[in-house]
């Protein structure tokens, strides 16, 4: 038994690599670069990031939020970052009084400004919520940066700047999302306070 739990557990994490080593190439780098100098440009100008998605990717929009305002490796000032993934109150008047798909919309709409940036979270790029946010995001002239997987789905031609995973299963789709979003929130950290 341990043995087949072992080999299975190899198997998993064999496959996160292939997730890894597939998604990190030259033109997504490029991607997270383009995304990165929006969000500086957005944090220097004293405007904020907005972060959505559903499921998993909601847990990582405020993970992701929290690495922003709290800190990510050194000890410095706050950087806004909102998750709208998070005040249940709005969630559930929202899609109780409107519907379920303007549970993110509504919050761009009423503080989204122009020149804030939207990271939107969808590993199918189907998310009708998430469409529905950059569509507002874009009408307010909010840069959108959106994640996702498979092909990019409806999401990759509407938001601005699209990073795909290049992986199909949902877990390694959020896998490399995550480390993508450390790897920005760790580079700006750097760019705003390194030694």
């Amino acid at each position: 038994m341990a043995t087949i739990i072992k080999g299975n557990l190899e198997d998993i994490v064999q496959k996160h690599k292939d997730a890894v080593e597939r998604s990190f190439t030259d033109g997504q780098m490029d991607v997270l670069e383009s995304m990165a100098r929006e969000m500086v440009k957005a944090l220097k100008a004293g405007h904020k990031l907005l972060i959505c998605g559903n499921g998993g990717s909601a847990a990582d929009s405020q993970h992701i939020a929290a690495e922003f305002i709290v800190r990510f490796r050194k000890e410095r000032q706050s950087l806004a970052a909102i998750a709208l993934t998070t005040d249940t109150s709005i969630l559930t008047a929202t899609g109780n009084d409107y519907d379920f798909k303007n549970i993110f919309s509504r919050q761009i709409e009423g503080i989204g400004k122009s020149g804030d940036v939207l990271i939107a979270l969808s590993t199918s790029g189907n998310s009708q919520n998430v469409l529905e946010a950059v569509a507002s995001a874009k009408a307010a002239g909010i840069v959108t940066c959106a994640f996702t997987g498979k092909d990019g789905g409806q999401l990759r031609p509407l938001a601005d700047l699209c990073f795909i995973a290049q992986v199909s299963e949902t877990s390694h789709i959020q896998e490399v999302h995550i480390t993508a979003l450390h790897a920005i929130a760790e580079a700006i950290e750097e760019l705003f306070f390194g030694s």
